[in-house]
């Protein structure tokens, strides 16, 4: 049976512990307000762009070319992964992670782009090819950082290096959920006209070709902007739930250790108390 010392030991060292779950938990509640108000305020302007660069495809006619519609047979995957740079996030890397190496069907020709230093190192400890890895974008993506991205994606693709992109990023859903989705990014291919579904007439100047030239990066820019504000915010949210977990876990184990305690020094004052009816018993 353990002393009492060990027990107390063992009571400040979880009260320690809960001290750091509850202040993670404060600083991730706070963080996620800002995040969340980011990623909703910024969905209606990405399906817009979204909509206009499928409006002003179906309107550029087939004989339409571009170096982001052309496709490479010969050239290898890239995925594009967006996940943490720090841990205590519950299971918001690794379910990430695990969709971005269900693409991977071919490991020697699939290459990875990453967000985050958990999925970087995640991949590379199981022998994936990381070409390129962003750190301290995670929980604070920017415009420029997002561009950057953008324009490194676009350059690979160009080369032929690259058959196509997919894109993984975890979808906000609310506080306390948030879902892994993947996504192709290139090449981009507009989906087929269906008459029977009303669209919006646009006037191009000088025509729809020169301006979907014009959109298509900026489509791609605009999409992996999107997504690194929905990770942003499913990250936080995902810590801020598992620190309140952990707190409420550390709560509860304290209570355990506090009852555990009182049995032990209660057992310790009954045995000292017969102790010493016993010697008195055995001097009369």
């Amino acid at each position: 049976m353990a002393s009492l010392q060990d027990i107390r030991h063992r009571i400040k060292s979880v009260k320690s512990t809960k001290q750091i779950t509850s202040a993670m938990n404060m600083v991730a509640t706070s963080r996620l307000r800002h995040a969340k108000e980011a990623a909703i305020a910024n969905r209606p302007y990405a399906e817009k762009v979204a909509e206009v660069v499928t409006q002003v495809a179906a309107n550029a006619g087939r004989e339409f070319s571009h170096p982001l519609l052309d496709s490479h047979p010969e050239g290898k995957r890239l995925v594009l992964l967006m996940t943490a740079d720090k841990g205590l996030a519950g299971a918001y890397t690794s379910n990430a992670c695990k969709l971005a190496e269900s693409l991977a069907e071919d490991k020697a020709n699939t290459q990875f782009v990453v967000v985050g230093r958990k999925g970087a190192g995640h991949l590379k400890n199981r022998g994936y090819d990381v070409v390129k890895s962003y750190v301290g974008v995670s929980e604070r993506p920017s415009v420029e950082k997002a561009r950057s991205i953008a324009l490194d994606i676009i350059e690979r693709f160009k080369t032929g290096e690259i058959s196509e992109v997919q894109m993984v990023y975890t979808k906000f859903i609310s506080a306390i959920s948030c879902e892994p989705r993947a996504g192709k990014l290139l090449p981009f291919k507009a989906p087929e006209e269906q008459d029977h579904k009303p669209h919006a007439e646009y006037i191009y100047e000088p025509d729809a070709a020169t301006v979907l030239g014009f959109l298509l990066p900026q489509f791609i820019f605009t999409t992996i902007y999107a997504a690194l504000l929905q990770s942003a915010a499913s990250e936080l949210s995902s810590r801020m739930n598992a620190m309140s977990n952990a707190t409420d876990n550390a709560e509860d184990l304290i209570n355990k250790l506090d009852i555990h305690y009182n049995k032990v020094r209660q057992a310790g004052i009954t045995r000292e108390i017969t102790e010493i009816v016993g010697g008195a018993e055995a001097l009369k």
